[in-house]
């Protein structure tokens, strides 16, 4: 298939030029979804995507057929492409992957990690935890955000794990993962967890820190599937 090339439009960076117009769309439309700009459920109008754009259909098809590949939208027969509904029960069987991985990922970095990219890691999110406080969450980039989880799974160095979280899967998991802690106190309590899984990494314990890890994320998903199971209570 050819990719089409026209102008770049104003709304895309300079930097994009040389980067298919259905890559950069693709882009464009995980950090609309990431920021809650289209929200779960949200229908998907192509007309007024390429519009907003400033391009032809065929990019926004495209990456809208990408989307559906990492099922971070689904279209049903005859009916148009949606951005996926969350899901209690797809939220529950998400974390507990998570657990058993991002388990195994901590008590890896713990055991391979030097000492410089330990203090790294926990400067990057002091910076970050400076500057969400500054711009506010949701005002931030998604580009500009810091995940720790994706840093601590790439630390453990397991091709596997690495493939099987920061994949295709990355993307749905993240929606999740925005989901739960878009309230405050959760913010903050996973704040503090995750200063805790740091400090049993930099400890060099690796057990603990896959111990933190499974906890942090159990309460999380506890937290997500109550928040679900309210929202598809309501009227």
């Amino acid at each position: 298939m050819t990719l089409e090339t026209v102008p770049i439009p104003a709304a895309i960076n300079k930097g994009d030029v040389n980067v298919p117009l259905s890559d950069i769309v693709y882009r464009r439309l995980l950090e609309k979804i990431y920021s809650g700009a289209m929200a779960p459920g949200t229908v998907i109008n192509e007309v007024a995507l390429a519009r907003e754009f400033g391009t032809s259909r065929g990019p926004v098809r495209e990456a809208i057929r990408r989307l559906q590949g990492i099922q971070i939208v689904t279209r049903e027969p005859y009916l148009k492409a949606r951005v996926v509904e969350l899901t209690a029960e797809t939220a529950l069987e998400l974390f507990q992957m998570r657990m058993g991985l991002e388990g195994v990922a901590c008590y890896l970095a713990a055991e391979r990690m030097s000492e410089e990219e330990i203090d790294k890691l926990m400067r990057d999110m002091e910076i970050d935890h400076e500057r969400r406080k500054g711009v506010g969450r949701n005002a931030m980039p998604e580009a500009q955000r810091f995940d720790l989880h994706e840093r601590l799974v790439r630390a453990s160095g397991n091709k596997r794990i690495i493939a099987a979280l920061c994949g295709d899967l990355y993307h749905l998991l993240r929606i999740y993962r925005r989901h739960s802690g878009s309230v405050r106190e959760r913010q903050d309590d996973a704040y503090e967890e995750h200063w805790q899984i740091l400090r049993a990494i930099r400890a060099r314990d690796a057990r603990l820190a896959e111990s933190l890890m499974r906890a942090h994320i159990k309460r999380a998903a506890d937290h997500i599937a109550e928040q679900l199971k309210q929202e598809a209570a309501r009227p």
